[in-house]
Formats: C-alpha cells, sequence, structure tokens
C-alpha cells in the first residue's frame, strides 16, 4: 500500500492553503492511499527545477525516511522535468494533484464514454512532460498514475501518443453523436430539462434517488451512491413525474472540485453539455462543510469554463443535519435541508415546481363532447383544478405550458 506525504506551495496567502490541503487529502485518501504527513510552504516565486526551495525539499526527504513513505503528492501541478528532479532528491515516486484526480477518474470510469473522456485527458497530460515521465515511469512500475481505463500502457513516444489522441477522439465523437441524437428527442417531446449541479460528495445523487423515491417510486431506477469523492463519473437521466402531472427530465452531473485538470474539463464537455440545454440547474452545496462557500465559486467557475450562462438556479444547502451552526446562504432562491428528511425533500419538490414552471398559466377550456379524446390527455398529462359538464361540453380549469395553451387557444373561454 502506498503511504504518502501530501505537499501544498501558498503562493495566494489567502488563508486557503488548509481547505486544499484537506481536499487533497480527501483526494488522496479516495485512491487508498493513507497519508502519513502533510507539509506547505509560503512561496512568492517557483523555483524552476523543483517548484519549491531546495531546503524545503530536503526537509521532506527526511519526513519520507523517517515515516517510511513511498509517494510524495504535490497540491501543485508539475513540469516532467520537476517530477524527475523532485524524485532524484527524494528518492520515491513523485506526482502532483492532476494526476491524482485523473488516475481516480481512470479507477472509476465504467462506460465506455467516461473511459475515452479520462483516458485523453491522461494523453494531453502526459504530452508536454513526455521526457521527465519517461524516465520516471521507467524507475516506477505500475501503481497510482500509470494506471488507465483497461490498464493499458502506452509507449512514451510522442507520434505514438498524438495518433492515439486522436483515435480516441473520434471514437469519442461517435458516441458523442448519439448522445445528441437522444437529447434531440427528448427535445421534440417539450419536457422541460433539469441539471443537478454542485461540487463532488455534496449529495447530487443522493437527491435524485429522492426524488425517484418521492415521486415515480422506481427503485430499480436509482443511480449509485457511496459517501466518497467522485464515486461515480457517469451521468444519470430519469423522468420524474409529480402527484399534479407536471413533468420533468432530472440528470445528475459529474462532481466539481477545486483546481479541476482542464484537460479533464475540456474531455469531459460533451458529457456536461447536458448542463447547457437544462430549463433549471439545481445546485447541491454541501451546507456543513467549512469552506462550502469556496464550493460554491468553484462550482460556478466550472459552469462558466464550459460554457454555462444565463439559466435558473435553485441552490440546495443539503446537510442541515450535520450544520453546526445557522449559515447565511447568499445566493438565492434557495433551500436548507437535509436529504435524509422526507419532508425536506417534500420542499424541494415545490421550490423546483416554483422555479421551473412559473411561466404556466391557469385557463379554462371547452372541450366539445365529440373531442372526449381531448378530457382524456389533459387529465393525463396536465394539472386539472376544476371540471364540470355543460350543454356545449366538458369545461375544464388548469395549467398549461406556453406551448400547451398556443396548441389548445381556440378552447380557452
Amino acid at each position: 500500500m502506498y503511504k504518502a506525504v501530501l505537499v501544498g506551495a501558498d503562493f495566494q496567502r489567502n488563508n486557503l492553503i488548509d481547505y486544499y490541503m484537506e481536499e487533497l487529502k480527501n483526494l488522496t485518501e479516495a485512491s487508498n492511499i493513507e497519508v502519513v504527513y502533510s507539509v506547505t510552504q509560503a512561496i512568492s516565486k517557483i523555483t524552476p527545477n523543483l517548484y519549491i526551495g531546495s531546503g524545503k525539499v530536503s526537509e521532506i526527504q527526511t519526513f519520507v525516511a523517517n515515516l517510511d513513505a513511498n509517494l510524495v503528492i504535490f497540491n501543485n501541478e508539475l513540469s516532467g522535468s520537476q517530477i524527475r528532479n523532485l524524485e532524484e532528491q527524494i528518492g520515491v515516486r513523485v506526482i502532483d494533484r492532476t494526476l491524482l484526480i485523473l488516475d481516480i477518474f481512470a479507477s472509476r470510469a465504467k462506460t465506455k464514454e467516461a473511459m475515452l473522456q479520462v483516458e485523453i485527458a491522461q494523453l494531453e497530460y502526459i504530452l508536454p512532460r513526455l521526457n521527465g515521465l519517461r524516465e520516471s515511469l521507467d524507475r516506477q512500475q505500475g501503481g497510482i498514475g500509470s494506471r488507465g481505463p483497461g490498464e493499458k500502457k502506452l509507449e512514451l513516444d510522442r507520434r505514438r501518443i498524438e495518433s492515439e489522441r486522436s483515435r480516441l477522439k473520434h471514437e469519442l465523437s461517435e458516441i458523442v453523436k448519439a448522445r445528441k441524437v437522444q437529447r434531440k428527442n427528448r427535445t421534440k417531446s417539450n419536457i422541460r430539462k433539469v441539471a443537478v449541479v454542485g461540487y463532488t460528495n455534496a449529495g447530487k445523487s443522493t437527491l435524485l434517488n429522492r426524488l425517484i423515491e418521492f415521486t415515480t417510486k422506481e427503485n430499480d431506477k436509482k443511480v449509485y451512491v457511496e459517501d466518497m469523492l467522485f464515486a461515480t463519473l457517469e451521468t444519470s437521466t430519469r423522468h420524474i413525474v409529480l402527484a399534479n402531472n407536471k413533468e420533468f427530465i432530472a440528470t445528475d452531473t459529474v462532481g466539481f472540485v477545486s483546481n479541476l485538470p482542464h484537460n479533464l474539463v475540456e474531455s469531459f464537455k460533451s458529457t456536461l453539455e447536458e448542463i447547457n440545454e437544462s430549463d433549471l440547474l439545481i445546485h447541491v452545496v454541501d451546507g456543513s462543510h467549512e469552506y462550502y462557500e469556496q464550493q460554491i465559486e468553484v462550482t460556478i467557475e466550472t459552469l462558466k469554463e464550459i460554457g454555462v450562462h444565463e439559466i435558473p438556479v435553485i441552490y440546495i444547502y443539503n446537510k442541515s443535519d450535520l450544520m453546526n451552526n445557522n449559515i447565511t446562504p447568499n445566493h438565492h432562491p434557495h433551500i436548507i435541508v437535509s436529504m435524509k428528511n422526507g419532508y425536506d425533500i417534500q420542499q424541494v419538490l415545490i421550490k423546483i415546481e416554483q422555479e421551473l414552471f412559473k411561466d404556466y398559466k391557469v385557463v379554462s377550456l371547452l372541450i366539445p363532447f365529440s373531442e372526449g379524446e381531448l378530457v382524456s390527455y389533459f387529465n393525463e398529462h396536465t394539472h386539472i383544478i376544476k371540471q364540470e359538464y355543460t350543454n356545449d361540453g366538458t369545461v375544464i380549469t388548469l395549467e398549461l405550458s406556453p406551448i400547451l395553451k398556443g396548441r389548445y387557444k381556440d378552447y380557452i373561454i
């Protein structure tokens, strides 16, 4: 088993280094690596050959020897030559935060699409670091940072890697085309679309499962949930039908994290396109986390990076049962809940309905008796407020979307 010393260089000195190092610790443990020590250094500029100062490197070497560590993980992104030089001085394997995250994604990818996306990101990471990584991997066989989907080994040759990257991108593009056809078919149905977004392990998948429990009650439709970072990379879409016949498509997306590797964001853009085509975003926040505001900002910035703009957002501050103090949300509209509480989930559904269907209008329609199939349609697919029979036909008072209101305008009283 790996035993790691964690290293962080503090540039900004804005009191966030503790947060970043705690997150690095969580990421490390998510890879089943034992953390034996953490060390930070405040620096004003990068040392070209080692990233941090040589004195601090010697200090890390001592920690590694005394604690029997066999891995050093930097919170900062390293160049290939820096990795090589650090390994020569410290004497054990050295990786950075980016490679650690890529390794976690590689181990969790289950679908063909996710595997392709991760492998492309890995190749993008390797290319500018070929020389340093070649020597590093010559000394180290297997383990953290060398794993890919299917444990595939690639010779560290630029032409081979560029050729493989091109092939994988073409294969991914074919899957993306099929996904776009599926989205186009859902768009034709005019069903509203909701994307669940947020920091990893904030409770997005739990929210989707609770929505399923309280609406469709189809437990076999539930998604995988575990209390860990990046428990799943798969995008899950479920059809949610409310008691009043209003319905929407809910999509659970991959979680975000601070300093998510740019190449990984680029590779997963095809998956995250689901967010761009949504009518509403549900931003799930771990309200019990000390740095929940920082996590909100990371999610907002990542959404901007993938081109998400001007989509209405509901902020769901989750884990109220774990909150030690009353938080003061700065984002609206919002609701503070615990996904463990059934009553809270009902409040979430009310909030979603208020935001997602706020353009629905209450109208009265007069449906001739000869068109009884329309009455059946409205009873099955809309929220009927009142229904009565007259000499001229059936009068229905109901809520209609702008599209349905336009389609049946000739029946409006």
